[in-house]
Order: structure tokens, then C-alpha cells, then sequence
């Protein structure tokens, strides 16, 4: 696992109130953490939303630099052994990363930043900066989990049921977070999410 540092001076000192926050929304795949976060930045542009990069392919519709930035695994490779991702992961045989100075950069410039991220790479987050509001948001049901990714006709027989297998484990995570936030209704979630950033 690629080391953190520790740079809790960033978020925890009361003499920074100029500085910015860094939040983390994470939860199982299919659970609408992605439509969610583009409801989010349309509603409040002022947040900085931070691009991963990713392994995988593009799926139809994401644009490469606006979605993720999509490369190979041996760049991926190349830029963990150089320290340049905050936090990475691998998840359902692809790798996902975010990229450190860019977030370091905004964070230091008054914004609030925010993490679409997978679970590992949450908790990595937690470490790091342990005044991170970290978010998690939970399916109404798993069936309800189970019929959304499915519906969305992106993956195979396979793919699918590690995406479930590995859903059932995050899900028993939830408590780690600052905040759990049910997407039963879309507005609502939308809203509890707003609520606990700008409160």
C-alpha cells in the first residue's frame, strides 16, 4: 500500500479558518454516488470536485480528464511508486487513484473539495486527514442495490456479482463515517448531503 503523509495541519488548525475542507463520499457501486455528486457541483459550482484516475475503461458518455482520467495500469504503476495519488485502490480488477497536489492545491486555497472514492480508498483518507467529513451513502435495500446495477447494463454476469459480493462488505462499513445518508429519495439524499456540507 502506497504510504500517506500525514498533513493534518491542513484541516485541523482553528488559526486556518481561510483554509478549505476536504469531503469524501463514498458507498457500494450502483448505489448513485456519481449521480449524486453531478446533482451536487451543478447546484454549488464553487466546489472543487476532484478527478480520479482509473484503469477502466471509459463507459459510454464519460469524457477522459471531465469523468477520470482513464490510463493504463503500467502508468497507474508508475505514478504510485512516485507518490503522486493521495489515495488509491484497486476495485473489481481495475485500479482508481486521486491525484495529490491537485486536491493539496485547492484545499490550500479556501475551497471545499470533494472525493467520489471507493471504500479502501476512503479509509485511506480518514488517515491522512482526520478532520475529513466523510460521507456514506447506503442503498434503500440491497434488492433495490442489486436492480440498479443491473438496470444500468454496463457489466457482465461476472463483473456484476463481484460488484454484489464486494457491496455486501462496504455496506457493513457504514458506520466508519461521519454520516450515513440513505438514496431511497434522490432529493432527499441530495439535500441531507447539502445540509451537511454548508451547515
Amino acid at each position: 500500500m502506497m504510504p500517506v503523509l500525514p498533513i493534518q495541519s491542513i484541516t485541523t488548525s482553528k488559526e486556518c479558518l481561510h483554509l478549505g475542507r476536504l469531503i469524501v463520499l463514498t458507498g457500494p457501486s450502483g448505489v448513485g454516488k456519481g449521480t449524486l455528486m453531478r446533482s451536487l457541483l451543478q447546484r454549488h459550482p464553487e466546489l472543487y470536485y476532484s478527478v480520479s484516475a482509473t484503469t477502466r475503461s471509459p463507459r459510454p458518455g464519460e469524457i477522459d480528464g471531465k469523468n477520470y482520467y482513464f490510463i493504463s495500469q503500467s502508468k497507474f504503476k508508475q505514478l504510485v511508486a512516485e507518490g503522486e495519488f493521495l489515495e488509491w485502490a484497486e476495485f473489481a480488477g481495475n485500479y482508481y487513484g486521486t491525484p495529490r497536489q491537485a486536491v493539496l492545491n485547492q484545499i490550500h486555497s479556501g475551497k471545499l473539495v470533494v472525493l467520489e472514492i471507493e471504500l479502501e480508498g476512503a479509509r485511506q483518507i480518514r488517515v491522512s486527514f482526520p478532520s475529513v467529513l466523510s460521507i456514506f451513502i447506503l442503498p434503500p435495500s440491497f434488492d433495490e442495490l442489486e436492480k440498479r446495477i443491473r438496470d444500468r447494463a454496463q457489466d457482465s454476469e461476472e463483473a456484476i456479482a463481484r460488484r454484489l459480493c464486494r457491496a455486501q462488505e462496504e455496506i457493513k462499513a457504514a458506520d466508519e463515517f461521519d454520516l450515513q445518508i440513505v438514496n431511497d429519495d434522490f432529493e432527499t439524499a441530495l439535500n441531507d448531503i447539502e445540509t451537511a456540507l454548508f451547515k
